[in-house]
């Protein structure tokens, strides 16, 4: 055999297919069988030429295992056996190795051995008797010629491969028609001394022979130096090198790696473990197909069936992305030529993802359109009941203020009757033989200031009487807004014999609101508080701001009347709900509604000592 070596290769299927069709017309009952060797299950013994670390061992002998497990459902028996001559081919290791073997297969004797390459093959026929003297021997690894030289007994059957370098340079040829010399890379081991004399064979019988170098017994330094400098127009040829000059053992595959990715020429070997590497291509037999033919061997000498020997056929190997790198043509590929590591459009890789994808994005432009119609709807819903709430609020304080318009003129009589009395002391001051001035600027900043209480009235009156489009945010002082109200609704609570207790924290509480209707909210539940206290002889008001845990301010408006029942402490805030008999059942529904506008939260209860409380829970505004 010319070595075992690792392969990745998943677009093989095709040639194992076409070696499966074979092998059915050779063994058509082998499929499926479940081998019984009289009330035990069949043992196979699979020897293995080197050792376990060579990529062939990886690729034919575990294919080979899968095969004969899957074939007989498992009900087999397999052993492994490295003999590992690369190393130790002496004689003496050889006989010790027999002997050994011997010993321990006494008690569970192979019915089947499976010998991979020439070194296997020789040894088990010398030593059938005394290791597995009853069982049938099958083989791989090896050509036609090379089982004829070997003069196998009979009932000796393989899967013989043919390695036609020739094939790999008509290859080459054809891919690089222009090639004027061809170099040659092998190692300096036995097994690479014999594959440079099988090559010199083949490439004697070229019938368009090229200027033929071979490079031999060189360091994997010098290889690669060599091969660094050949002319582009060249076919390089990496054989083995199992071993180099320095007397180093290597694994060939990484060796072909080495020198294929520093060559300055296309590089082409023997095996499929190559391609993947850097090498170009190759026509060879895969090690794939060879585990698979002989495992069907194994098969059928445990079931007794006929056999003759099946040969495994060459096939031709390329690396896509090597035909690239060195503008070789794809199209000047042999037909039937597998192509691996071909890089495939993103429509051929992915079109069922992209075809999902354009599904999905299609589904998410619909849903989008739709939510953004949604939002819309909504918007233009928000927008209306916006404007409506705006105009709700508009008529509660035109009638807060129509039903506070006495104890508002009567304190806007109070700065203007002021303004007249102090107009008349000034006038007789001025009547004076000598007018004392300091009286007179006492006077008039009596006016200016009483002046200013009457304009702060009239421009609250007004603020509360706009009609607004839309509201108007604004960061805001709750401390403010309710002084603010109590300010208007002090004549009233004068009016009705109502005192008025106002406790606030010392510092600012923030919040984000429309003034004028956070104010209406304090007036429409100080007014109802008021009104509860009519009957009562001691009225009291009391307000009180702070704030709450997580961010939030507080606003209280208690009264001292007779409280509410508690089973309509949760209806005095829905529409047109009253216990006042000339009420509108809309002021606590007004002021829920803009409350929750803001994120707040209002409720009643009643208080222990008697009375009830309403408070308004509203978010503190974030300073930076």
């Amino acid at each position: 055999m010319r070595g075992l070596v690792s392969c990745r290769w998943s677009s093989l299927a095709s040639t194992a297919l076409g070696l499966f069709v074979l092998l059915l017309a050779c063994f058509s009952t082998i499929g499926g069988l479940a081998v019984q060797i009289v009330g035990r299950v069949p043992r196979v013994l699979i020897l293995y030429p080197y050792d376990e670390r060579l990529p062939a061992t990886s690729i034919g002998g575990e294919i080979a295992r899968t095969r004969l497990i899957e074939a007989t459902h498992g009900k087999i028996e397999l052993f492994s056996e490295f003999l590992d001559q690369s190393r130790f081919r002496d004689e003496g290791h050889i006989a010790n190795m027999a002997r050994y073997l011997a010993g321990k297969y006494a008690p569970v004797r192979p019915d089947v051995v499976m010998a991979l390459g020439p070194e296997s093959i020789s040894f088990i026929v010398k030593y059938r008797d005394t290791i597995a003297p009853e069982a049938r021997i099958v083989y791989t690894g090896i050509s036609g010629s090379e089982a004829s030289r070997l003069h196998l007994p009979d009932g000796v059957f393989g899967a013989v491969s043919e390695f036609d370098i020739r094939k790999t340079i008509a290859m080459a040829r054809g891919l690089q028609p222009d090639a004027r010399r061809l170099v040659v890379v092998v190692g300096s081991s036995p097994f690479d001394k014999e594959w440079l004399d099988a090559a010199k064979r083949d490439i004697a019988k070229l019938e368009q022979p090229y200027e033929t170098i071979y490079l031999t017994d060189l360091t994997v330094d010098e290889f690669v130096k060599r091969v660094s400098e050949l002319p582009r127009d060249t076919i390089l040829l990496i054989l083995t090198v199992f071993k180099d000059s320095s007397g180093r053992n290597l694994p060939s595959r990484d060796v072909a790696g080495q020198l294929a990715k520093a060559a300055t020429a296309p590089s082409y070997g023997p095996y499929s473990t190559y391609v993947g590497e850097g090498i170009v291509g190759t026509s060879t037999s895969t090690f794939e197909a060879m585990g698979s033919a002989v495992a069907d061997l194994a098969l059928a000498a445990l079931a007794n069936k006929p056999m003759a020997d099946v040969i495994v056929p060459q096939t031709y190997l390329a690396d896509a992305r090597e035909l690239k790198r060195w503008g070789l043509l794809e199209s000047k590929l042999p037909p039937g030529t597998v192509l691996s590591f071909e890089e495939k459009s993103v429509w051929q890789e992915h079109h069922v993802a992209i075809l999902l994808t354009f599904a999905i994005v299609a589904v998410q432009a619909l849903a989008i359109g739709a939510l953004l119609m949604e939002r819309r709807r909504r918007a233009t819903a928000e927008r209306v009941a916006r404007s409506r709430l705006l105009e709700v609020v508009h008529l509660n304080q035109s009638a807060t203020a129509g039903a506070l318009s006495a104890s508002i003129a009567h304190e806007l009589n109070q700065p203007l009757g002021a303004i007249r009395n102090n107009t008349r002391a000034a006038e007789l001051v001025l009547k004076s033989a000598n007018p004392d001035l300091g009286l007179m600027r006492q006077i008039l900043a009596d006016i200016r200031d009483d002046d200013q209480r009457a304009s702060d009235i009239i421009a609250g009156l007004r603020s509360m009487l706009k009609k607004r489009g839309e509201i108007e945010w604004q960061e805001l002082d709750v401390n403010e807004v309710v002084a603010n109200a109590l300010q208007i609704l002090h004549g009233e609570a004068e009016r009705r014999q109502v005192e008025i207790d106002f406790l606030r924290p010392s510092g600012q509480l923030p919040v984000r609101a429309d003034r004028v209707h956070l104010q209406q909210v304090i007036l429409n539940i100080a007014t109802n508080a008021m009104d509860a206290m009519l009957g009562v002889a001691e009225r009291k008001l009391m307000l009180k701001t702070g704030l709450v845990d997580a961010g939030q301010v507080d606003v209280s408006i208690a009264d001292t009347g007779t409280g509410i029942p508690n089973e309509k402490l949760t209806r005095i805030f829905e529409t047109f709900y009253t216990t006042k008999a000339g009420g509108t059942g809309l002021g606590l529904t007004i002021s829920r509604t803009v409350v929750e506008s803001y994120g707040g939260r209002i409720w009643a209860e009643n208080r222990p000592e008697g009375g009830a409380i309403v408070r308004v829970i509203l978010p503190m505004a974030q300073t930076s």
